[in-house]
């Protein structure tokens, strides 16, 4: 079992000056060789330590002898880190995205009512496409790759070789159900940059989640999974889509109480999104008295002593804050490629700027960037799902995300809010 240890407290006031001068250290042979000038290269700093500075909220946890600070931010101290911490180093043009969540197939055996791709109907994309990008996103500054499905152990052949084609500047963690894990695929994969499992846990009492899953072994291939994960040695963690009610319900407490049995490191907390099985659905609203509530119940776990030894919370519900981070898709901060081959702002809005199979990806990549230029406060795939909706009922579609060219109906004309006091910061600290 790999070992994991939450860092709280003084440890967490000495990782951070540690990570301080570690980073001021690291990269001043930059200056010193003339490849940043001494004004750039404490804009630089500036800019990076204000970043850091907005997760300061979370509970730190180290996994093996890796420290992680925020879920999309691979662990310290590690070629991946400092692949993160370069995007700080681009003066010139956009800052580059460092978070790409990729799913390799629509093959999964389960049936979740509330997917976000349960109406990308289509083929995998051809590998031959799909790995080139993988290493030409590495060279352009990804430095973690959220790997996913559908189930992507129903397709090791294909998950293999996108783990492969990955190399130490980057970080992988996997999502999974659980089906088709065996250790001596995790064993293999830990070869890989690999660090950590990420499974779906929307329930702590088996029948519930069998029935969420929609199947009766669901629960039993789940604990086998994570079971597997510790005797190779590598990293669990959750991810968890709990209804308003849930924080009320005592579901919340029994969910972390069951990450806690499970030696989870981390759990993220997703906000249900009005995308995929539920685009439809209305009764996800949470009223701002309901955020705040929830930020307080997470952030007690985060940081008081009696829920030390519970795994770290990354929470949407205070990522996306405006006061944090707020919106940070279509590649400010990270995007998503689905497995037909769209590139997407995020899993959770269903529109497509193109696609690897007809289009090159940088052509692609760049109509996005134009919409995207800064992280915004508006969570556009809350706003703009009905808009979506609306468009795939009026053209008869039956899958999504919508074409690139019904797709440019709603951004190219729409509002994303105003920067965050983030984004704006790191706009205005330029040399």
């Amino acid at each position: 079992m790999i070992k994991t240890n939450n860092v709280t407290g003084i440890h967490k006031n000495l990782f951070n000056l540690k990570l301080k001068i570690f980073v001021f250290f690291y990269f001043i042979p930059e200056f010193i060789k003339g490849n940043i000038s001494l004004k750039r290269y404490t804009l630089f700093l500036k800019r990076l330590l204000l970043f850091l500075a907005k997760m300061q909220h979370n509970k730190f946890v180290k996994i093996g002898s890796k420290t992680r600070m925020n879920l999309y931010v691979p662990g310290f101290a590690s070629k991946a880190f400092l692949t993160a911490c370069k995007k700080f180093l681009q003066f010139e043009n956009q800052m580059p995205c460092t978070t790409v969540l990729i799913s390799i197939t629509s093959s999964c055996t389960y049936h979740c009512s509330h997917c976000y791709q349960k109406l990308d109907k289509g083929k995998d994309v051809d590998l031959n496409l799909l790995i080139p990008i993988v290493k030409k996103l590495q060279d352009r500054g990804i430095a973690f790759f959220n790997i996913e499905g559908g189930e992507p152990f129903l397709v090791y052949d294909r998950l293999k070789s996108i783990c492969t084609s990955i190399d130490e500047r980057s970080e992988i963690w996997i999502n999974s159900t659980g089906v088709g894990i065996t250790i001596e695929r995790l064993m293999e994969l830990k070869k890989m940059n690999v660090t950590a499992i990420m499974f779906s846990l929307h329930s702590s009492q088996r029948d519930i989640f069998n029935d969420f899953m929609g199947d009766d072994s669901a629960w039993d291939t789940l604990e086998s999974a994570i079971h597997l994960c510790h005797e190779a040695g590598l990293g669990v963690t959750f991810n968890s889509c709990l209804m308003k009610d849930d924080f009320y319900n005592g579901n919340f407490e029994k969910i972390m109480e069951t990450t806690k049995k499970y030696n989870a490191s981390l759990v993220q907390i997703i906000k249900p999104k009005p995308s995929g099985g539920w685009l439809e659905k209305e009764d996800i609203e949470f009223t701002q008295m309901d955020i705040d509530d929830i930020k307080k119940k997470v952030l007690r776990y985060n940081s008081q002593h009696k829920f030390k030894e519970y795994p770290s919370i990354f929470a949407q519900i205070i990522e996306e804050d405006k006061d944090v981070f707020g919106c940070t898709a279509g590649g400010i901060d990270r995007f998503y490629i689905n497995a037909k081959g769209d590139i997407q702002p995020c899993e959770f809005l269903n529109i497509s700027f193109g696609n690897i199979r007809e289009e090159d990806f940088e052509t692609i990549y760049n109509r996005m960037r134009n919409s995207f230029e800064w992280g915004g406060d508006c969570m556009i795939c809350e706003k703009y799902a009905k808009e979506v909706r609306e468009i795939f009922k009026d053209n008869h579609l039956s899958s999504l995300p919508l074409s690139s060219t019904l797709s440019e109906k709603i951004y190219g004309s729409w509002d994303r809010g105003d920067k965050t006091e983030l984004y704006e910061k790191l706009e205005e600290i330029k040399g």
